[in-house]
């Protein structure tokens, strides 16, 4: 089973790709936890998608979150008792997997903005994979069943 879902980069539409993934998730008899855990990556994912992937820059260099605009494509794959969550846009060149994970044993006042998200999603996930092709960045999560 292969499905694809594609709106604006937006906040607005969260709610749109969430219900499309939870739809989905449901056709295909994905249990609740790996659901939930598919959920919170699409909300983390997305988001920073929203915010950053088309985000214009100030004269100094600093992004500008919810700025510019574009698309993002979400595809859902279920085969072979595992799901595929592939997010595309074709914003700045972006690789997640890169940035180091924050150090979760300092306090919340000493640890730097940024990240907490990413590192969730990286630790919910069975595998994650990011490309960067044809002017696109290509991320995708996979989650056994």
């Amino acid at each position: 089973m292969e499905k694809t879902f594609e709106c604006e980069a937006k906040i607005e539409n969260l709610g749109k790709a969430n219900a499309f993934l939870e739809e989905t998730l449901e056709e295909v008899g994905c249990g609740m936890k790996q659901s939930m855990q598919l959920s919170v990556a699409l909300e983390e994912i997305f988001v920073n998608i929203a915010h950053y992937a088309y985000a214009e820059a100030d004269s100094s260099g600093n992004i500008i979150p919810d700025t510019g605009s574009g698309r993002v494509r979400l595809t859902l794959v279920a085969e072979d008792g595992k799901v595929f969550m592939t997010f595309e846009d074709e914003g700045v060149p972006y690789n997640p997997l890169e940035k180091d994970d924050p150090d979760v044993t300092l306090s919340v006042n000493d640890r730097e903005i940024g990240g907490l998200g990413i590192f969730m999603v990286k630790k919910s996930m069975d595998d994650m994979k990011y490309e960067h092709k044809d002017g696109k960045n290509i991320l995708t999560l996979m989650k056994k069943l």
